[in-house]
């Protein structure tokens, strides 16, 4: 039942918004009662907050697993969380949209919650950076806390304005992501490969 709600109310919150969904519209979506409701949740913001844990501890689970893989440098776990999180839009794309846009509704208390397991993300994100500068795959000179927000930037907005089922794939857009992260738009000079020796397959500036 719990699930069911929550499922109802990600329908609900992401078509109509969250202030516009009465917690009777949620129960009647699925022919339950107030009570049933009152069960398991306080109140509407509490899950609201469920589903914006529930959308940050998925993305953390995959995100871990992709930093933990030793097989991989990391100029591929940043393409891999590249791929993740534009992936995620065909699967989570409603509780990502409500996240984005729904959780200024939110208590201080439950928003504590929320920023730990965001910072947790961006934290990670930004320890593979330093990784990569370390390693010689990404340039000495890159801020790794300001790179951090411009990747998360980058992908997270994707959820406004990427339809997976129409033209590019995600591996196409993700391809596209990377290269304009690793090498920008500026056209090589003459005599420049404009391939980054740091990329997948290439040997250059790593370290075993």
């Amino acid at each position: 039942m719990k699930d069911k709600l929550r499922e109802a109310a990600i329908e609900l919150f992401e078509r109509k918004g969250f202030k516009e969904t009465s917690v009777q519209e949620i129960v009647e979506a699925i022919g339950a009662t107030k009570g049933a409701f009152y069960y398991y949740y306080k109140s509407k913001e509490e899950l609201l907050c469920d589903i914006c844990v529930s959308y940050l501890d998925d993305l953390l689970r995959q995100q871990a697993c992709i930093v933990q893989d030793l097989e991989k440098s990391c100029t591929e776990k940043l393409r891999a969380i590249v791929h993740m999180v534009i992936c995620n839009i065909r699967t989570r794309k409603k509780s990502a949209r409500i996240f984005f846009r729904e959780m200024r509704h939110l208590a201080d208390d439950h928003l504590e919650e929320i920023r730990a397991k965001r910072r947790l993300f961006r934290k990670r994100y930004e320890q593979l950076v330093r990784e990569g500068i370390a390693r010689g795959e990404f340039k000495p000179s890159l801020h790794a806390e300001m790179i951090t927000f411009g990747l998360l930037g980058i992908t997270n907005w994707s959820y406004y304005w990427f339809r997976p089922d129409e033209g590019i794939s995600e591996e196409e857009l993700t391809d596209i992501f990377v290269d304009f992260i690793l090498h920008g738009i500026k056209a090589p000079r003459a005599g420049e490969s404009g391939r980054n020796e740091a990329e997948p397959g290439n040997s250059g500036g790593q370290t075993e």
